[in-house]
């Protein structure tokens, strides 16, 4: 099979039933369990699209947008295990491949316009303390990341690989690779890059 613009996943779910807890123990549907943040976001490639040369082969592994499993996904006609993720290397909104892993080096590369980032903890020296434990009621947004993976778009906006960058609000969505938690932003509504401050 040859496809023009869409790679093509093979996914046995939509949804993984179960959590794995920090301590190591499994969970199957745990109470709490939200379907949102359980979707399955990769798969192993199965086509990749012809129309560009993205560096993807058959057998990598693709991260895609939850989009693709969302409403029973967007499943490849007569094969339900087969999932349709759409690739547009101009438009990032348009473009649902998100990063890759190659399956001979291990190596993690963002797809068309995508960037890959990790939690920066915001809190400042003073309210950090070995005796009291500061509990926040309500997780905040997150407004700053810091870069993990490099990407020529990235490059030519003057960002580099641990940049600590700024995020308009509600652009935090998560995406696990290898078991960690990275945010997917594209690389138009990178905000800013925050400059180190010398005191000389």
């Amino acid at each position: 099979m040859k496809t023009l613009d869409i790679f093509i996943v093979e996914l046995k779910n939509q949804i993984n039933e179960t959590v794995t807890t920090e301590s190591g123990f499994m969970l199957h549907k745990p109470r709490g369990f939200s379907e949102f943040e359980n979707r399955v976001t990769e798969g192993p490639v199965v086509c990749t699209p012809e129309k560009f040369d993205t560096g993807v082969k058959v057998g990598d592994t693709l991260y895609f947008h939850h989009l693709v499993v969302m409403n029973e996904g967007q499943v490849l006609t007569g094969d339900d295990d087969h999932y349709v993720v759409r690739y547009d290397d101009v438009h990032t909104i348009n473009n649902q491949a998100i990063a890759y892993k190659c399956k001979d080096t291990g190596e993690v590369r963002p797809l068309a316009g995508w960037t890959l980032m990790e939690y920066v903890d915001e809190m400042t020296p003073g309210e950090q303390s070995d005796l009291i434990e500061v509990v926040k009621m309500e997780e905040e947004p997150v407004r700053k990341a810091r870069v993990s993976f490099n990407a020529p778009w990235i490059e030519e906006m003057g960002v580099e690989v641990g940049d600590i960058v700024g995020i308009p609000k509600n652009m935090d969505y998560n995406i696990k690779i290898d078991g960690k938690t990275y945010f997917r932003v594209r690389s138009e509504d990178l905000l800013y890059v925050e400059e180190e401050v010398h005191n000389d």
